[in-house]
């Protein structure tokens, strides 16, 4: 279920320095309170939610990509992987917290299943969120990493 609602300016602003000091998503952020409060923050529901959001970036993701948006399609990719190893993650009972928590995480998972190419298809969400912030990436190489992102979302579900 999708809820939506306005959020006055001076909580947004507090939400979105929470989410930037945690290097979050204002939404992860948001469900984070939420789960805390209602004492929800079990690995299964955290697993749960960090799915749902990786669904969601990666729709949003193909949306932006379908009108050619490459710069917001590429950072909406790296969500989408993001969540999923987070998923990963929350399944364990562990929690990602920084991007350095992230890259050593997608490392650890392709050291344990003994596949070289996950890590290789994270490299390609870390070169989209890179993207997002220089917009250096050619579109062919943004949409062959948009690809890529979407083998690793797949190879990481099915652990």
């Amino acid at each position: 279920m999708n809820i939506s609602i306005d959020i006055p300016e001076r909580i947004l602003k507090s939400l979105k320095g929470r989410a930037q000091s945690e290097a979050k998503p204002v939404e992860e952020t948001i469900l984070d309170i939420l789960l805390a409060q209602e004492g929800l923050e079990d690995p299964e529901t955290k697993a749960e939610m960090h799915l749902k959001l990786s669904e969601k970036y990666l729709l949003e993701g193909e949306e932006l990509l379908a009108g050619q948006d490459y710069i917001q399609a590429s950072e909406k990719f790296w969500g989408a992987a993001a969540q999923a190893l987070k998923v990963a993650a929350a399944k364990r009972g562990e929690e990602l917290r920084s991007h350095n928590e992230l890259h050593n995480y997608a490392l650890k998972l392709s050291r344990e299943i003994r596949d070289p190419e996950l890590s290789k298809l994270w490299r390609s969400a870390i070169v989209l969120h890179q993207n997002f912030y220089e917009a250096w990436l050619p579109n062919d190489l943004a949409k062959e990493a948009m690809e890529d992102v979407k083998r690793f979302i797949e190879k990481v579900k099915e652990l």
